[in-house]
C-alpha cells in the first residue's frame, strides 16, 4: 500500500495539480453564479456591468458586436466544425476527428439541457429579435470557448515553431472572449450568463481532454496485448 501510494505522489506532477486546482474552481466558480444569479436571483453584477457598458453602446459599436456575434452561434461552427472533421479525416487523422466531433457534440447538448434546467429568461434586447432559447449559462461563451481550444490544440499538437502557436492561441483566446462580450452589449445575455459560460467551458474542455487520453492510452493498451 505505501509502494503505491509513492508510486502515485511521484506521479502527480505541479502542472497536474494546477489543472486540478483549475478544473475545480471552474465548478465552483459556475456553481456560485448559477446559484446567486439564477435561483436567488441577484442581480447586482449585471445591472452595474450593464451600466458600466451602456455610455459605449454607439451605433458603431452595435454593428460591430453583431458582426463578432455571428462567430459563436450555430450558423458558423457547425459548418466550420464540419470543414475541420473533413480535412483532419482527409489527412488520416481519424482520432483527432473523432475526438472533436465527440467534444463539439457534448458541449452543445449539455448547453441545451443547462438552459432547460435553470430556465432563465434573457434580458431585453433592443438589438437582436427571436431568440426563444433561455439565458443560462451562454452558449455563445460556451461554443466559441470549446472551439478556440480545439483550434489550439490543433495548433499546438502542429509543426508550427513556438511564438507563432503562442500568438495564435492567445488571438484565439481573446477573440472568444470578444464573442462573449458582444452578447453582454447587444443586451441578449446577462453578464453572468456569459461569465458562467466560459466556467463550464473551461471546466469542460480540461474533462474532455483528459477522458479522451484515457480512452486513447486505453485503447492503446489493449491493441498492444492483443498483439
Amino acid at each position: 500500500m505505501k509502494e503505491k501510494l509513492k508510486n502515485f505522489l511521484e506521479a502527480v506532477t505541479l502542472k497536474m495539480l494546477v489543472v486540478i486546482a483549475m478544473f475545480i474552481l471552474s465548478l465552483f466558480l459556475f456553481g456560485l453564479i448559477a446559484e446567486e444569479a439564477v435561483f436567488e436571483n441577484e442581480n447586482g453584477f449585471d445591472k452595474r456591468v450593464f451600466g458600466l457598458l451602456s455610455p459605449f453602446s454607439n451605433l458603431s459599436l452595435i454593428h460591430l458586436m453583431q458582426v463578432t456575434t455571428f462567430f459563436g452561434s450555430r450558423n458558423f461552427l457547425l459548418p466550420a466544425y464540419l470543414l475541420l472533421i473533413a480535412y483532419l479525416i482527409s489527412k488520416r487523422k481519424l482520432r483527432q476527428a473523432i475526438d472533436i466531433s465527440v467534444i463539439a457534440l457534448t458541449s452543445t447538448a449539455l448547453t441545451f439541457v443547462m438552459k432547460e434546467f435553470f430556465h432563465r429568461s434573457r434580458p431585453d434586447s433592443h438589438f437582436v429579435k427571436g431568440i426563444t432559447t433561455f439565458s443560462f449559462p451562454s452558449g455563445h461563451a460556451i461554443s466559441s470557448f470549446v472551439f478556440s481550444c480545439v483550434l489550439i490544440y490543433l495548433i499546438v499538437d502542429g509543426k508550427m515553431n513556438i511564438w507563432p502557436k503562442w500568438i495564435i492561441s492567445i488571438l484565439l483566446l481573446l477573440f472568444s472572449l470578444l464573442i462573449g462580450l458582444s452578447r453582454i452589449i447587444l443586451h441578449v445575455h446577462y453578464p453572468t450568463d456569459v461569465i458562467a459560460g466560459y466556467c463550464f467551458g473551461f471546466a469542460w474542455i480540461i474533462l474532455s481532454f483528459w477522458l479522451l487520453r484515457k480512452i486513447s492510452l486505453f485503447n492503446r493498451f489493449i491493441s498492444s496485448n492483443e498483439e
